[in-house]
């Protein structure tokens, strides 16, 4: 008969401990993790990743350090939202009304409001040029898109539709598999990185370009108003501040991935290239890697990252509306009605956002006023969140120190470069 010893047993016990304790810990995270990483993933949207790959193919591997910058940047904005969230619970729209009034709520709502519809109208030209890349017409993938849209938000769960729209984000990680193929050459990055032509008109405003297509209003809207939802503690916010600074580091792998994948292909051959929609994306790389392994890298990396964009897009609008008229707004109840008015502006503005892109009227013009709208509301929404982050916020959870100056200072270069937009989208200069 084998006999045990007393130090197996002790060992078992110990290693034991060390799993349940290592298990505890995981489902700890899991509980906090999430709204970081889903409004990082939709930060990648569809006209996020056009404005990479434009960037790539027009100035190669230069456009890589810019990227690297708003890195820092990125993650300042957003745990502010984290603190203010968790420690207030209470949405942004909510805050700027209690805190500056009922008109300044207003205003930021509606601008808001419109530059969520601009987005979705972006998301949904998206979905339809994935479709129309393997024959599908917009008025099948633009409807089913919608429909879908509607009844994951239905559910009545916030963990759930969280959970549906990270899943999409995945798959924008397949256009690794084109950086595979084409090889970029290390070299050729750490050359591109070391100059950086701002000499160059163009290049400048490709950086505000870049700096508008990271930083985007409604992802403060978004991320403040799904931590509360998600009922997370002051002891969790070193764990969503975690959880956002992950979520950065990816959504900028990928803006860096799309730069380096064009740069290596498009701008190193110096062809000719206009890279505004998927169809000019897939014909651009289709040269290199072939058209059907363009199309499914491509196709799948965008439509991912319109998919969850537009679900992030559609509460941050909903939420700041719903917000400021203080109605009830929130995913943890299925429809009834003390929340019928949170879940019928939802599937409004969604409807509304499909239309017009089935429409297909006077949406160059639309989307002129859109960048324009961001591009103003870039300065108001960063200098409500810097206000409401020394007033809303008790002492022991406002920022301090060196760590203070220096958020505040690349929130003013990020609204500098807001204003900048605002000439070349109405064309004056």
């Amino acid at each position: 008969m084998n006999m045990v010893s007393d130090e197996a047993i002790e060992d078992q016990v110990v290693m034991n401990s060390k799993f349940k304790s290592w298990g505890s810990k995981a489902k700890k995270w899991m509980m906090v993790v999430g709204p970081g990483l889903i409004v990082m993933l939709a930060d990648t949207d569809a006209g996020c990743l056009i404005t990479a790959a434009q960037s790539g193919a027009s100035f190669g591997y230069s456009m890589v350090l810019p990227q690297i910058l708003l890195i820092p940047i990125l993650f300042m904005v957003q745990e502010i939202t984290v603190r203010l969230g968790i420690v207030t619970k209470k949405g942004h729209g909510e805050l700027i009304r209690e805190y500056f009034g009922k008109k300044w709520a207003y205003i930021s709502s509606i601008t808001l409001m419109i530059s969520t519809i601009g987005a979705l109208i972006t998301e949904f030209i998206g979905i339809a040029g994935v479709g129309e890349l393997f024959g599908i017409s917009k008025w099948l993938t633009v409807p089913f898109s919608t429909i879908m849209l509607i009844m994951i938000a239905f559910m009545g769960s916030y963990r759930r539709v969280e959970k549906i729209g990270i899943l999409f984000g995945i798959f924008e990680l397949t256009f690794i598999i084109g950086i595979f193929m084409v090889h970029p050459n290390m070299n050729s990055i750490i050359e591109g990185i070391q100059s950086v032509p701002l000499h160059d008109s163009s290049y400048v405003y490709l950086i505000a370009a870049n700096v508008g297509s990271v930083i985007m209003p409604w992802m403060i809207f978004y991320q403040q108003s799904a931590v509360v939802d998600k009922d997370l503690k002051p002891s969790m916010i070193k764990k969503e501040q975690t959880d956002t600074l992950v979520g950065t580091f990816i959504t900028q792998g990928i803006m860096i991935g799309f730069v380096a994948l064009f740069a290596a292909t498009v701008f190193r051959d110096h062809a000719k290239a206009t890279e505004e929609t998927v169809g000019d994306l897939v014909n651009s790389l289709s040269a290199y890697i072939g058209s059907g392994a363009a199309k499914a890298i491509l196709g799948s990396s965008i439509l991912g990252g319109a998919l969850v964009a537009a679900i992030v897009v559609v509460l941050a609008g909903t939420w700041g509306m719903t917000e400021v008229l203080n109605w009830k707004h929130s995913l943890n109840e299925r429809l009834n009605r003390s929340n019928v008015g949170f879940y019928s502006m939802y599937a409004i503005v969604l409807i509304f956002s499909a239309v017009l892109v089935l429409l297909n009227r006077n949406l160059v013009s639309i989307a002129i006023t859109v960048e324009v709208v961001n591009a103003l509301m870039i300065p108001i929404v960063l200098g409500f969140l810097l206000l409401l982050e020394a007033k809303a916020l008790p002492k022991q959870f406002r920022m301090k120190g060196l760590y203070k100056y220096t958020v505040i200072s690349f929130s003013l270069v990020v609204m500098a470069f807001g204003v900048y937009m605002i000439g070349p989208a109405l064309g004056v200069f």
